[in-house]
């Protein structure tokens, strides 16, 4: 089943990320997608690797330590999206975010002011928890900006 129209959203200067309105959008309706556009400026110093560094903690598998819990605790949610989403946009991403039904979520990280096609897509990652899709789509567009 394919994604309907999409809602866009546009990231606010301050950083906030109207959450309450598209999670009630999303829960309401079956197959949808968010697509949050970012500022137009972008941060060119070392936040990208603290946030790259930050994905590859909360990639890790087994037991974890305490601080990886509390990690987990502040990005495994709605509002952790919103976290990756803020930090994504002033690095210039835009973030698109499409649930299909009970099966999953897929998440895309493009290039600000691009158009947005698949073959445009920086970073792209598919899950059962939208949290988990944003984090793995946003570790995979970072990694490609390293190369």
């Amino acid at each position: 089943m394919g994604a309907e129209s999409p809602w866009v959203f546009p990231l606010l200067s301050g950083g906030a990320v109207p959450y309450s309105a598209s999670t009630t959008s999303w829960e309401a309706h079956g197959s949808r997608t968010l697509i949050l556009v970012g500022p137009e400026t972008t941060v060119t110093d070392g936040r990208p690797r603290l946030m790259l560094g930050a994905l590859g903690f909360l990639r890790l598998e087994g037991q974890r330590p305490p601080v990886l819990d509390e990690l987990h605790h502040w990005l495994d949610c709605w509002r952790g999206i919103g976290v990756v989403a803020v930090g994504m946009a002033r690095q210039g991403f835009d973030l698109q975010l499409t649930r299909y039904d009970e099966r999953g979520w897929r998440a895309t990280f493009y290039t600000s002011g691009m158009e947005h096609s698949p073959t445009s897509a920086t970073g792209t990652a598919w899950e059962r928890m939208p949290w988990r899709a944003v984090q793995g789509a946003a570790w995979e567009a970072l990694r490609k900006g390293e190369g």
